[in-house]
């Protein structure tokens, strides 16, 4: 099998937080220790993580626990999605269009966990 870096989760995740980390180059600088770090260290934690379970896809277990956390991190971004939504960070089309992604992320890493052997 090839690099983690062709899985569609990785690549779709990569372009999250590419999207994310420019976009959070304009919000407030009081939100810098706070929001900004906390979206893009989860953001970027999804792709760290997938990277993690794809080498350890030779053990099921670990591969699932890793992508879980990939998973979990994701779901992390969508709640700080929620914060810069609700403080006016953002707009309505770019929250939908960032939730939209990250729930399409969330149903390639549950493809992935459900079918861990598909990678190994």
């Amino acid at each position: 099998m090839g690099k983690f870096r062709e899985l569609i989760a990785y690549k779709k995740g990569f372009s999250l937080l590419m999207e994310i980390h420019n976009l959070t180059k304009d919000f407030p600088k009081i939100e810098q220790y706070s929001l900004v770090d906390q979206i893009q260290r989860s953001s970027r934690s999804v792709c760290s993580s997938i990277g993690e379970a794809y080498k350890k896809r030779r053990y099921p277990n670990h591969f699932i626990s890793k992508l879980t956390d990939a998973d979990m991190e994701n779901g992390e971004t969508q709640v700080w999605l929620d914060v810069a939504l609700a403080c006016a960070y953002i707009s309505n089309d770019t929250y939908n269009s960032l939730d939209a992604k990250c729930e399409e992320i969330s149903k390639l890493l549950n493809f992935m966990i459900h079918n861990p052997a598909k990678f190994a």
